[in-house]
């Protein structure tokens, strides 16, 4: 286990399962369709060793799939589980804050259309007032599960 998972926070808890190098590549390249470990290490340029372990440790965390598509010799696609989608809003956002901040030269590499036909660039808002959450407009409290640790110096003072 590393620190990451040692610590009492679900930032450092996501991390500890999403934040090594190459995994949100990985993630970005399923959520776009990308579904065999050769094409995954061909598109990525990735060792095949590395993406190995990679996707390895991403079925064990439960937020991506094996499927079967040939028994022999056995081969599997890889594919988003519900944990894995629930992890693409967060990618797009990532993908916005790179657009504003450090765009390719050229522009945005990729736009994204919403179901309901139209581009769109993702905003984080408040189910409530549909205000935008922003570091000016959000505020972290004592949840339910907090606790003293490392990485909870904040919370871990009674309110």
């Amino acid at each position: 286990m590393n620190r990451f998972g040692e610590m009492h926070c679900s930032i450092a808890q996501a991390v500890g399962v999403l934040g090594e190098p190459w995994t949100p590549l990985i993630l970005r390249d399923l959520f776009l369709g990308v579904r065999r470990f050769d094409d995954l290490a061909e598109d990525l340029g990735i060792s095949r060793n590395l993406l190995a372990r990679r996707l390895d440790h991403l079925v064990a965390a439960g937020v991506v799939a094996k499927e079967p598509y040939q028994e022999r010799p056995v081969r599997h696609d890889y594919v988003l589980t519900e944990a894995g989608r629930d992890v693409v809003p967060a990618l797009i956002t990532l993908m916005a804050w790179g657009d504003r901040w450090s765009t390719p030269p050229g522009g945005p590499p990729a736009l994204l259309v919403h179901s309901c036909g139209e581009l769109f660039t993702p905003v984080v808002t408040c189910p409530h007032c549909g205000g935008a959450a922003t570091a000016d407009t959000v505020t972290a409290v004592r949840g339910p599960g907090a606790a003293q640790g490392p990485g909870t110096m904040i919370l871990s003072a009674p309110s």
